[in-house]
């Protein structure tokens, strides 16, 4: 496969398949580098029983402290809620209930801008029935179903949905759509037995260890990759039967996968999410403040999103419009690294 992209600026850039592959690698793991900004809605369920409940509020305030501290996420724009508010009524916000839910959607939906991503994040314990999987709550559950009503609020905005809970495979076609990126602990609602892939996904955002392109940051495929690949090994160790199995949509097609990546139909557009905000930086990690290499970062960031959106409609249109847009694109951010670099360069 060659992609002939053409001259522009007197340069022309041509794409081979390995070349191809790697740009595409390019394309959708490069550095952010300017903010996306983040609403998180935290919230840890019925828990049973003491033990599990102390394992939810552990993993569920790590991942608050997190993005309060290391992302500097405003106070404003992130709510905890929890079965037993009194664990720590500084940090929880409220008791998690289906109506406490509501109300918490309700306010993330009228505060985020359309350009925001909104996160929401479920630890605890799942149930299904063949039909409806539900997350369960202090009173009434909320199942696959209710959660998607709930999420049609967001119009524009992203929505990263994580439910690291036993039998949550149901969610992802309940709530699959465009702007969503579902991520679910299992991938079928038969797969009943505690999980651990909440913990390993804290554990990646939190860390450095899943930021497998060194870009000083997690993304979502990253988080998921590195999760997924850590029970897998737990498991492995113990000589126990893997009894979940975790799956990630991000292309609306209702069908998540287990090994998603940047050249497959789903990860294209995790690859793009990140939970919190940061300064604009540069190859460095240092923050840019000369104006002229800064909107040229910036500039790369909106070619970025728009060849992250281009993959997730990609089974919408023509192959052949598919590859002339992405063509498009990647000359564009291929010339715009080469003005980066050319600027930085002279520095």
């Amino acid at each position: 496969m060659t992609w002939s992209v053409g001259v522009r600026r007197g340069v022309h850039v041509r794409l081979c398949y390995p070349i191809g592959r790697a740009l595409l690698l390019i394309l959708t793991l490069a550095t952010p580098s300017a903010a996306q900004d983040s609403h998180l809605l935290v919230v840890t369920g019925l828990e049973g029983d003491a033990e599990h409940g102390d394992r939810f509020f552990e993993w569920a305030s790590r991942l608050v402290d997190t993005v309060r501290t290391k992302f500097q996420l405003p106070a404003e724009q992130v709510i905890f809620l929890s079965e037993k508010p009194e664990r720590d009524p500084k940090k929880i916000t409220g008791r998690a209930t289906r109506d406490a839910i509501d109300k918490a959607l309700a306010s993330v939906a009228a505060r985020a801008k359309p350009t925001d991503v909104v996160f929401v994040v479920l630890f605890g314990h799942g149930s299904s029935d063949g039909s409806d999987a539900r997350f369960n709550l202090p009173g009434p559950d909320l199942g696959a179903a209710d959660f998607a009503k709930l999420l049609g609020r967001f119009q524009t905005q992203r929505v990263v949905f994580v439910n690291t809970t036993s039998s949550s495979g149901e969610f992802v076609k309940a709530l699959s759509g465009p702007r969503r990126t579902i991520l679910t602990a299992t991938r079928t609602g038969a797969e009943r037995f505690d999980t651990q892939f909440g913990a390993f996904f804290v554990e990646a955002i939190a860390g450095d260890a899943a930021d497998g392109n060194k870009d000083r940051r997690v993304s979502v495929l990253e988080a998921f990759l590195y999760a997924r690949g850590q029970v897998q090994r737990t498991f492995e160790k113990q000589g126990f039967l893997q009894t979940e199995h975790a799956l990630l949509d991000d292309d609306g097609d209702g069908e998540g996968i287990q090994d998603p990546d940047v050249l497959k139909p789903d990860g294209r557009v995790a690859a793009t999410l990140y939970l919190g905000t940061s300064p604009i930086t540069g190859a460095s990690g240092a923050p840019i403040t000369d104006p002229a290499i800064k909107a040229l970062y910036e500039e790369r960031v909106a070619l970025e999103r728009r060849i992250s959106e281009l993959g997730a409609i990609k089974s919408t249109m023509p192959p052949e419009k598919y590859e002339a847009e992405l063509e498009k694109l990647a000359t564009e951010l291929a010339l715009k690294n080469r003005d980066i670099k050319q600027r930085e360069d002279k520095k």
